[in-house]
């Protein structure tokens, strides 16, 4: 048990060390890149920094599989060449009890930053794109959804309009059961509209079956109801921006996910790619044992048999490969191509008996 505590702490170390290391790294590269993304416009330089530092938090959870690999390669290059390895093997313990210390410490590790960690990423990401949005063009985000159904928000010089939608189709272009509430420049309603169906096309939607109610000040609204078989609103959005105000899977909590999910199920979209999401952060302690186990097998050896840069080199190519097919693996689950938890579960478990493979090659082979 103490070697274990021991092995422990060493891996600990330096994977947080590592982590530090790529912190400040990944910090004056993001700086550099968000004052040249922002020239020319007028943002403080601790604007600048306070943005840096919310995009960071993504870019390192992006990296973790790179980090283990690199802490485990650290790890047991530096017990090869105390000669700690050579101790431990005289001892009669095998390679691959060794491992089960660093492979149990990397999977808690994983499981913690899953639980925790990736709510405070999506928390920082999403406060990043609206204040890159803003800056940019003085705008939020226009779309949101709830139980309540679809809600998007136009705006344009003749007034902010508010819509409802009960549904959608899978790209929010024709929405179902829709509610306009229109609003003056200075913030005062001046028109309502119910339809059946209102269909986005350049430059406007098009409404079937409305019903328009005028809100203007000393109107019955009841008594000058209008009712038109097809109806043109102006509108400022696109296909693309409602898309885009969606956001990335990652700017959800792993927590709050699920329901999202059931949200965007209720409202007529497609789930797939939040499915995805979600599944291959739920497989991330996996992929992440997987990765110290790659580590492992091309370096807990002797250090002075040789071939250690060929090693290094060896298991970081691999590790990326990996890393690369899981990626490739998430894209065909996004279009559908193979199922949600195939695309999620196989990457990693895959890597794990890879690994698994190579260990016992090494020691027994």
């Amino acid at each position: 048990m103490t070697l274990h505590l021991y092995f422990i702490r060493k891996f600990v170390m330096l994977f947080f060390g590592l982590l530090a290391l790529f912190f400040i790294f990944q910090t004056l590269i993001d700086l550099i890149e968000t004052v040249r993304r922002f020239q020319g416009i007028d943002v403080s330089f601790w604007g600048l920094l306070r943005l840096t530092l919310l995009n960071v938090p993504q870019g390192l959870y992006q990296i973790l599989p790179l980090v283990m690999i690199l802490s485990a390669i650290a790890l047991f290059l530096g017990l090869a060449r105390s000669s700690e390895l050579v101790v431990v093997r005289a001892t009669g313990r095998s390679g691959l009890r060794t491992l089960v210390a660093p492979a149990t410490m990397a999977f808690i590790i994983g499981a913690v930053l899953v639980a925790v960690f990736n709510p405070v990423v999506a928390a920082t990401s999403k406060l990043s794109n609206d204040i890159t949005q803003k800056l940019r063009d003085g705008t939020s985000d226009v779309l949101s959804i709830s139980a309540e159904g679809l809600w998007l928000r136009q705006g344009s010089a003749e007034g902010q309009t508010v819509i409802r939608a009960a549904s959608a189709n899978p790209d929010a272009t024709v929405l179902y059961d829709v509610t306009f509430l229109s609003y003056a420049p200075n913030g005062g309603p001046i028109k309502r509209v119910e339809a059946a169906e209102a269909r986005l096309v350049p430059g406007a939607w098009e409404l079937t079956q409305a019903i328009v109610w005028p809100l203007t000040s000393g109107v019955n609204p009841e008594g000058s109801v209008a009712r038109h078989l097809t109806l043109r609103i102006s509108s400022t959005l696109t296909h693309e921006r409602i898309l885009e105000s969606f956001g990335a899977p990652s700017d959800i909590s792993i927590w709050d996910l699920p329901a999202f999910i059931k949200q965007l199920d209720q409202a007529g979209f497609s789930t797939r790619r939040h499915a995805v999401w979600l599944q291959m952060e739920l497989a991330q302690p996996l992929f992440l044992l997987a990765m110290v186990l790659v580590g492992a097998a091309f370096t807990m050896r002797h250090a002075r048999g040789g071939g250690t840069g060929f090693a290094v080199l060896a298991s970081v190519l691999l590790g990326f490969g990996l890393y690369y097919i899981r990626n490739f693996a998430q894209v065909l689950g996004e279009n559908g191509q193979i199922p949600v938890m195939l695309a999620a579960w196989a990457p990693p478990t895959a890597s794990i008996l890879l690994a698994l493979g190579l260990l016992l090659h090494m020691e027994d082979g």
